[in-house]
């Protein structure tokens, strides 16, 4: 055997299956290459009171033990049972118990294993009487790689990566019994090659976490909540009755009158909390928490190596961990349970009419779960104001269309408006009354009516950020959430799997620095190792001594920002092109003879282009979803949390540019930079820059504004969210229909609760679902002046959404692991900023996409009645055509039939007989000045008011501050009385003992002294209280 292999001792048949170590040891750091050196320390020192081996066996080394083939389960105090029994289906309701039928199974850890050519399965294996050698080279950067194996003749050959992940669960699950949890393992189902655990958390241990973790828990104490009176009192009645239709028929969502005292669970306290029913009192979401908190914090030590829960499952020696939902949802004669009720009473098309259960939901799937769709549900009804108002306003420029004199002039073909070519040489003159249809169409959104939906869309804005801090802190009190601090969570938030490896990669390399620089020194080396020995036995984890610094993280830094920068100059690079499309398409469609395909030129290219700016879309938001996964992950944050905010950061940054630069450019930049006739701004000298229609470009910044928010939400939002789901389940159908008729005995058998479960989608977070909403609301706010009607489309999509995403939750995915969460997190600091962004842009649509500011100017200052009669002829500049550039006169001069020697173009510029000529005239300044001003004004005055809102509404209701000020006098009333209660105790003790000393002094001199050791026991009486 080579000098650096570990020769490894069997476990002798007769001992007891148990954990191979204490749930303090964290893993062996580095071990000498001479094993003589250091023999005292390498042997592994396991806790005694949890330590199943004999006395004798103390010492044995099981250090980085590999491919151990033939170590059994032995059936150790019932905790960890090899349950191949073939019909106990009734007693464990098909997989929600134990086998005995009282165990209930809290989490499922989910492996794959594969069978021996004996048909042996892993989990049942015959001790082996000979000792096969195992040996290992002990520097190896990670376990699995790089390892030689010797097996015995007698031994079938096995694939050694499966036994080193069968070595690791045996340690993980040993560990998570010394931890108190009672496992069983199940291989006999109908999923060829899977094997599950079943995990069950006893009283003690459920006791002993929920006291770690601070669970607030409801105590015996209940008192009444302060109900309204007089007027107030009858409109609640009413409201109520009114409501009562559109309620859900559950019971967590009826009104309380009386609410019980909630206080952290302390077991020194347990006389406060009702325990009458201790099965009920920690529902299935709290147990399952319970049980996911310790999988985090137990960890699988081998030699160099430590893995927790979340390593065990990227490194795949499970393949999954999940709690299992309460039972089925649907079918004949299934007991009633809270998913059964959450499928009928809210994940239901039919039911779309009806509030959501939110308390239910809270209690099935968590608080952050239940916050997401609380916030969803008040984000839609706050836009049923805003989509009234809108369609109102819709209606204002339906109503006053053939009112608007502008319009009408545009119109009127005797004004015989002749106006300059479109493009050059292909495109001729043309007739402004052409585009009637256009100006009629601009006038249902652009009209003084639009000037108040901005600024009401802005108050809605900061209304609804009010109210929904006001819901939330309803729902923090109803949830016993107002104790509760997130600093607390993040101090128990444990590193993720990619951070505890890229540390372990650090200290490896240091480490191997270190072996090369005292390579000729072995004693000072020697010495060394046993203190490091010393150290990693007494329970320091290697990946606790070293971090990761700027430097290590500096190359993903500026990955991360070459990267971002290069996918916004992507996006940036798609718009530009697609404006080169639109230019030779309008150019290549003007050089139809027949008048109908010239007259709809600027239709077909709008729309075409639009449609494919909403494809691009599409594909690039899934693309930039996945880029910023992949860039937060080289960044190797350390917590889930901190990977989260970054993942939402980044991918909010690259969709919101991805979904908003064309309607950027629509709204600021189309039509800014063209020049004029004779002067035209020409891209690589060939293409001449696109023009706004006569009517201004606002109505086409409406149409590219619709497709994209109406496609963006059908197609990605709806048809996404149900096909991919459908067409995963449909793949895992095939998959496991294809296994089936291979074993058709496993066919026959009717699948377990956590089969069930396995089949459906894992869980992925709640970014995507925020990040859609968030980019809706952007749509919503930010361009509201150019589409009123946007909030009535976002409602009728989130009354689809919020069934769609209640029925993937209940039906389509595993159970979620329930978070405390008391607010919605970074996602209200960007609703707030998308917000303030809305009135800026708003402000900017308004004064200079729209024509609302040159008709105030021209009303005020130029017009001579005092109407709009006159405007469009005055926003109108005048071109000789004689001087066109050489090469850029039409090249059908008398299309219109008569010859042109005035054309007409949309600019404010001195005419072609004045002094200066084609000059910027100062009607254009005027304009500006006015533009500016409206936008400082607007900013401005709508930022008070939504500052106003914010400063009058307060953030915590009246009647939920009053509350939460009673349970504190509540709780202290509680304690008051319980210590009253001891001083009694006391008293009466200190009476009785009182009493018990005169009787004794009563006795007689002579009986007193003959019982002198009796007199004094009796005032060393020893009180306990």
């Amino acid at each position: 055997m080579e000098k650096d292999e570990i020769h490894l001792r069997r476990l002798p048949a007769a001992a007891p299956w148990g954990p191979h170590g204490d749930s303090e040891f964290h893993g062996v750091d580095f071990l000498p290459e001479d094993l003589s050196e250091a023999p005292e320390e390498t042997g592994m020192r396991v806790n005694k009171k949890y330590s199943c081996l004999p006395a004798e066996e103390k010492g044995i080394h099981i250090i980085n033990i590999r491919a151990i083939e033939d170590i059994g389960y032995d059936q150790h105090e019932s905790t960890l049972l090899n349950s191949l029994s073939k019909n106990p289906d009734a007693d464990c309701k098909y997989g929600l118990y134990f086998r005995d039928g009282k165990r209930k199974v809290d989490y499922i850890l989910v492996y794959h294993y594969k069978k021996s050519s004996a048909g042996r399965t892993l989990a049942r294996r015959p001790q082996q009487n000979d000792a096969s050698v195992r040996s290992t080279r002990q520097d190896q950067p990670l376990p699995g790689k790089g390892v030689q194996l010797e097996m015995g003749d007698t031994e079938p050959h096995m694939d050694y990566h499966e036994d080193d992940k069968r070595f690791r669960r045996e340690e993980y699950e040993g560990n998570l019994v010394e931890a108190g949890l009672e496992l069983e393992r199940d291989e006999d189902t109908k999923i060829h090659g899977i094997g599950f655990v079943k995990i069950h958390a006893p009283w003690n241990v459920l006791c002993r976490e929920a006291e770690f973790l601070k669970l607030k828990m409801p105590t015996k104490k209940m008192y009444q909540i302060n109900q309204t009176h007089g007027l107030l009192k009858k409109i609640n009645s009413v409201i109520q009755k009114i409501t009562e239709p559109i309620q859900p028929k559950v019971a967590e969502h009826k009104p309380q009158t009386v609410k019980r005292l909630s206080y952290p669970f302390s077991r020194e306290k347990q006389h406060l909390f009702d325990l009458s029913d201790k099965d009920s009192f920690f529902d299935s979401k709290t147990r399952s928490t319970i049980v996911y908190e310790i999988l985090k914090r137990t960890t699988c030590t081998k030699a160099k190596y430590s893995m927790g829960i979340t390593s065990l499952l990227a490194n795949g020696v499970y393949s999954a961990a999940y709690p299992l939902h309460d039972g089925d949802y649907e079918g004949e004669n299934v007991e009633p349970n809270d998913r059964k009720l959450l499928c009928e009473e809210w994940a239901s098309y039919g039911v779309f009419y009806k509030y959501q259960p939110i308390d239910l939901v809270r209690k099935y799937f968590g608080e952050k779960i239940g916050l997401y769709f609380a916030w969803l549900g008040v984000y839609t009804q706050m836009l049923i104001p805003a989509s009234i108002v809108g369609i109102i306003v819709f209606l204002y420029g339906c109503a006053t269309v053939d009112e608007n004199i502008p319009s009408m002039e545009m119109c009127d073909q005797r004004n015989n408006i002749t106006m300059c070519p479109l493009c050059d040489k292909t495109c001729s003159y043309w007739k402004m009354s052409s585009a009637c249809a256009t100006a009629r169409a601009s006038h249902l959104f652009d009209n003084p009516a639009t000037v108040f939906f901005s600024v009401f869309m802005a108050l809605w804005a900061a209304t609804f950020m009010e109210h929904w801090k006001r819901k939330q802190m309803r729902l923090n009190y109803r949830w016993d959430l107002t104790g509760f601090e997130e600093e607390e969570e993040a101090v128990k938030d444990h590193p993720r799997a990619e951070y505890e490896a890229k540390v372990l990669e650090k200290s490896l390399r240091k480490e191997h620095k270190h072996k090369e620089k005292h390579r000729y020194f072995p004693e000072e080396t020697a010495n060394k190792w046993r203190q490091r020995v010393k150290k990693v036995m007494a329970g320091v984890k290697l990946t606790d001594k070293e971090k990761l610094t700027w430097k290590d993280r500096f190359p993903a830094y500026l990955t991360n920002f070459v990267g971002i920068i290069f996918m916004v100059g992507l996006t940036f690079a798609i718009v530009f092109g697609v404006i080169i499309y639109r230019i030779s398409t309008a150019a290549a469609l003007a050089i139809s003879s027949t008048p109908s395909g010239r007259s709809s030129v600027r239709v077909t290219v709008t729309a075409t282009a639009v449609i494919i700016n909403l494809v691009v879309i599409i594909i690039l938001d899934e693309v930039y979803g996945c880029i910023a996964r992949w860039l937060t992950q080289i960044e190797v944050p350390k917590t889930d949390k901190n990977f989260e905010e970054r993942l939402i950061f980044k991918a909010f940054l690259l969709k919101f540019v991805n979904a908003y630069t064309p309607i950027f450019y629509v709204a600021f930049f189309k039509g800014r930079f063209v020049g004029r006739p004779g002067d035209y701004v020409y891209i690589f000298h060939s293409f001449r820059m696109e023009e706004c229609a006569p009517g201004g470009c606002l109505m086409e910044l409406c149409i590219q504004l619709s497709i994209i928010m109406l496609g963006k939400q059908l197609i990605q939002n709806n048809l996404f969210e149900i096909g991919i789901p459908k067409m995963k389940k449909f793949i895992r159908y095939l998959k496991l229909k294809r296994r089936r008729s291979l074993d058709h005995e496993e066919h026959m058998k009717k699948k377990q609760r956590y089969e069930v479960d396995y089949n459906l989608e894992p869980f992925a977070g709640l970014t995507p679902e925020y990040m859609e909403m968030i980019i809706q609301f952007g749509f919503v706010t930010l361009f509201v002046a150019s589409f009123p009607l946007a909030p009535l489309f976002a409602l009728l999509n989130n009354i689809i959404e919020i069934r769609l995403d209640a029925k993937k939750f209940v039906t389509e995915l595993r159970r979620p692991v329930a978070v405390r969460a008391k607010d919605i997190g970074i996602w209200y600091n960007i609703l707030r900023g998308i917000g303030k962004l809305a009135v800026i842009i708003n402000a900017f649509v308004i004064s200079f996409t729209s024509d609302f500011i040159p008709r105030l100017v021209y009303l005020y200052m130029y017009s001579e009645n005092g109407t709009m009669h006159g405007f469009v002829n005055h926003t109108l500049s005048s071109f000789n055509v004689s001087d066109f550039q050489a090469g850029t006169a039409p090249n059908d001069p008398l299309d219109l039939g008569y010859e042109v020697q005035i054309c007409r173009y949309k600019d404010y510029r001195e005419p072609p007989w004045s002094e200066n000529k084609y000059d910027i005239s100062k009607d254009f300044w005027a304009v500006l000045a006015a533009r500016l001003a409206f936008v400082i004004v607007f900013q401005n005055l709508v930022m008070f008011m939504s500052e106003f809102v914010d400063w009058i509404i307060p953030d915590i209701p009246k009647d939920i501050s009053q509350q939460i000020h009673k349970e504190k006098v509540l709780m202290v009333e509680v304690f008051m009385r319980e210590e009253q209660g001891k001083l009694q105790m006391l008293e009466t003790w200190k009476d009785k003992d009182k009493r018990k000393g005169e009787n004794c002094n009563n006795h007689s001199p002579r009986l007193s002294r003959s019982r002198s050791g009796s007199l004094s026991s009796c005032h060393s009486y020893p009180l306990d209280v």
